[in-house]
């Protein structure tokens, strides 16, 4: 029952991770230790679980698909982003610098807990590093897109956002940031539109169906090089995290109201000369190193503990 609890926990973890704009669910499974299992009870759905469930029945199946185990963290994941996702509406509306300070020092620490897990930097890692950070930096400098949310678009965002959840680096909600679409979706979730909803979960389960074999590929034949490439894809992340931005452009959406479009990062001091708002510099540094805290002592208690 301990386990359990513990696996519940975890799910909660990997669903805050992916409501907010910064740190993926796969991260949260790395750093939590479960991982592993995790791609490997999605793999399992395929022909031959049904196989077992034909010949040896529905128990057969359950155990090969480790059911338990996914249940119980997707019961954790459901109930983090039903519960959250008022709350990220309201703090990022209110408190953006220091929402996203948070998030700026749990990406940054997590970039350094997947560093640590390659063994030997090489030339070619050290490439593939700086590859992935530019990478990141040139897209996440782009203007978000802004797509309306038909049944199409809505299926995609679902089939996309979803390969976050079990990729360490890439935070789900990030992408949807990317495709326009997060907003959306956690209004979505915040107002129960099932419709909405449904569409959304469809394209989750077949993107994470059909991402979880590539993964599983990359990771079993370069290992050290996919996790080079995460690892400079979320420094060159942090780009878009960036506490204190000065909008450059807004637009309108489709309820009516102006919302920025072309954002640049400056100084926290240049923001409150810029913009006459306070920077918060004293809590956003604050929040930075506790989010760095976390992923730190979540890291160092799950090495004792294993």
């Amino acid at each position: 029952m301990k386990d359990y609890i513990a696996l519940f926990l975890k799910g909660m973890l990997m669903g805050a991770a992916d409501v907010v704009p910064g740190v993926s669910g796969g991260t949260i499974a790395f750093i939590t230790g479960i991982y592993e299992e995790l791609i490997n009870t999605i793999k399992s759905f395929n022909l031959k679980a049904l196989q077992v469930l034909f010949k040896e029945g529905p128990l057969a199946c359950w155990k090969h698909v480790n059911g338990t185990f996914l249940v119980t963290l997707l019961a954790g994941i459901v109930a983090s982003i039903v519960t959250i996702a008022g709350g990220v509406l309201y703090l990022l509306d209110n408190y953006p610098i220091l929402l996203w300070a948070f998030f700026f020092g749990l990406i940054l620490a997590s970039t350094w807990l997947i560093m640590t897990h390659i063994d030997q930097w090489s030339s070619s890692l050290i490439s593939t590093f700086v590859l992935g950070a530019l990478l990141a930096f040139i897209i996440t400098s782009l203007a978000p897109a802004q797509i309306e949310p038909t049944s199409t678009a809505v299926f995609f965002a679902g089939a996309i956002a979803i390969c976050a959840m079990i990729l360490p680096g890439i935070s789900g909600s990030f992408l949807l940031l990317l495709m326009g679409m997060y907003a959306h979706i956690l209004a979505a979730v915040k107002g129960v539109d099932v419709q909405m909803i449904a569409l959304f979960l469809l394209g989750c389960i077949i993107g994470i169906m059909s991402f979880s074999r590539v993964l599983s590929y990359m990771f079993s034949h370069f290992r050290q090089a996919t996790l080079a490439l995460l690892a400079g894809f979320m420094l060159g992340s942090l780009n878009k995290v960036w506490p204190w931005k000065y909008t450059l452009a807004y637009t309108i959406n489709r309820h009516g109201e102006q919302v920025p479009l072309q954002q640049e990062n400056v100084l926290p001091w240049s923001f409150e000369s810029m913009t006459g708002q306070p920077g918060f510099l004293i809590g956003a540094v604050v929040l930075m190193l506790a989010g760095s805290a976390i992923v730190v002592v979540m890291e160092r208690y799950q090495a004792a503990k294993g």
